[in-house]
């Protein structure tokens, strides 16, 4: 809010008090979310999901739950971040097109 030399308040931008904070809010909590959707459940595999390679031992005491092998685990993860249907991150221009 901007105050003015009259002393009363007056808005000081084009959305209401605390968007801006809603927003990031938001963001935190499909960030969220989505962390806690990607967590393996359950046992792990012996062989990778994707490919059948064998899974290592030491990955999978490391990762409980794990289910594919390092390569497929970083291609999937690669995948998954271009997938967020929504940009919060956009300048006011491009959202008003």
């Amino acid at each position: 809010m901007v105050k003015p030399r009259g002393g009363s308040l007056m808005a000081g931008g084009w959305s209401r008090d605390g968007a801006v904070q809603d927003q990031i809010d938001q963001s935190v909590a499909d960030a969220v979310e989505r962390a806690r959707r990607a967590l393996q459940a359950g046992e792990g595999r012996s062989d990778c999901e994707d490919c059948g390679e064998p899974i290592p031992e030491a990955r999978r005491r490391a990762v409980p739950g794990v289910r594919r092998c390092v390569a497929c685990q970083e291609a999937h993860d690669a995948e998954s971040r271009h997938a967020d249907p929504i940009n919060r991150r956009g300048s006011k221009d491009s959202q008003l097109r």
